[in-house]
């Protein structure tokens, strides 16, 4: 009769490095968030777009963004104040509507999205980040992300993809990729803005 032996502690060490991994990258978010706060890198609003609701007698209702907090953009990635991490979603800046111009169809929706991070509540020029979804970086959720997610396990280590679809391997770690982000913020190049 065949051992299970092996293969049980082959999955076991794999658990056991994946579980390491991800502690290391939950604590390298929250001292890159620290390192940001610290050097008053100004945030982000991160939001959640909600669709327009049914009409009220005559009148639709308009789309409004609910606020979820703060973040810093970096790259792919948004970085929480607590050291919370998102995938990238769509981003607006607030401000009016305006008149219908029918210039183009993709035209008018970027008016109304930022109409409706207007509606909730952000000031106008306000960068609003919305359909981010959140990352855990636990082993069972890591291992569970697909190649259109930004993060992913390679050679023991939490990696970030370059582009959706690109291969983990030869990617850099979470810590690399969060540290070489936030030093741009902290300290952009020459004529950077």
């Amino acid at each position: 009769m065949k051992s299970h032996t092996p293969s049980l502690l082959r999955e076991y060490t794999g658990w056991v490095r994946d579980r390491d991994a991800c502690e290391r990258a939950r604590a390298t978010c929250r001292d890159t968030a620290a390192q940001l706060s610290d050097a008053r890198v100004p945030t982000e609003a991160l939001a959640r777009f909600v669709e327009p609701g049914k009409r009220l007698l005559i009148f639709p209702r308009a789309a409004t963004m609910a606020p979820e907090g703060a973040v810093w953009r970096l790259g792919t990635l948004l970085l929480g104040e607590s050291g919370e991490l998102w995938a990238a979603g769509k981003v607006t800046r607030a401000a009016e509507r305006g008149r219908v111009g029918y210039q183009s169809v993709s035209r008018e929706d970027r008016k109304d999205l930022a109409a409706a991070a207007l509606k909730g509540g952000y000031p106008e020029g306000t960068v609003v980040n919305f359909d981010a979804h959140a990352l855990t970086l636990t082993p069972e959720s890591v291992a569970n992300l697909g190649a259109e997610d930004p993060i992913g396990f390679d050679e023991g280590e939490v990696r970030v993809r370059w582009r959706a679809g690109a291969p983990l391997s030869g990617a850099l770690t979470l810590a690399q990729y969060l540290s070489e982000r936030a030093g741009l913020l902290i300290d952009p190049p020459l004529g950077a803005t």
